[in-house]
Order: structure tokens, then sequence, then C-alpha cells
């Protein structure tokens, strides 16, 4: 049996991230937290998101798991590309990964197992 897991974040890319806060601010009211000079978290979109510095791509989007191990485990058995094997960030631990169809997307857990 497979877990379920649910979109939680969505990661905007901008290789201006100032004017792209600007814009989102301005646009949809969203508010921000500075986590350094290439990172923002975005505040009252709906969903959880950030912006972060980086050369224009689509976002991506992250899904959260319980069990971040047994995600992997299932995302790579279902055939996915793993992109980046787990890491640690401020908050948990995640992995990110490629899809048969070339869709980049990633799976998060908060804390440590």
């Amino acid at each position: 049996m497979t877990d379920k897991l649910s979109v939680d974040y969505v990661e905007f890319y901008a290789p201006d991230m100032e004017r792209e806060q600007a814009f989102f601010g301005a646009a949809f009211g969203w508010e921000f937290v500075d986590y350094g000079p290439d990172y923002r978290d975005i505040k009252g979109a709906g969903i959880g998101g950030g912006i972060e510095r980086t050369p224009q791509a689509a976002p991506l989007i992250v899904l959260k798991a319980g069990d971040l191990d047994s995600a992997l485990a299932q995302v790579r058995a279902a055939g996915a590309e793993i992109t980046r094997e787990i890491f640690d960030f401020p908050g948990g631990r995640r992995f990110e990964f490629r899809a048969p169809s070339g869709t980049l997307m990633a799976v998060w857990c908060a804390g440590e197992q």
C-alpha cells in the first residue's frame, strides 16, 4: 500500500527575487519572511510557498509526507529520477525528483525522523 502525499508548498524561482517579491506583494497582497539573501517564505497565499533566487524555471510543487524515507522509496519505485537525495533544511528534510514525463517535484517532512 502506498501513502497518499498532498500538495503542501510551491516554490517560485526568480533571478531577480526582490522584483518578484514586490510583484507578488502588490498583485496578491502576500507577505514574506526573509531566510537569507536567496530565499523568501511566502505568507498569506492560501498554501505554503517561497521564492528562491535562481535562474528562471517552472515553479516547484512540494508534497508533504509523514515518513520521508518511505516516500522516497515509493517515488523511486514508481519510476522517478531522484535529482537530489534527502537533505536537511530549516524546518525539516526533503528530496527532489523528476517524474517520468519531466515534471520536477519535491517531498518534505517536518522535523527529524
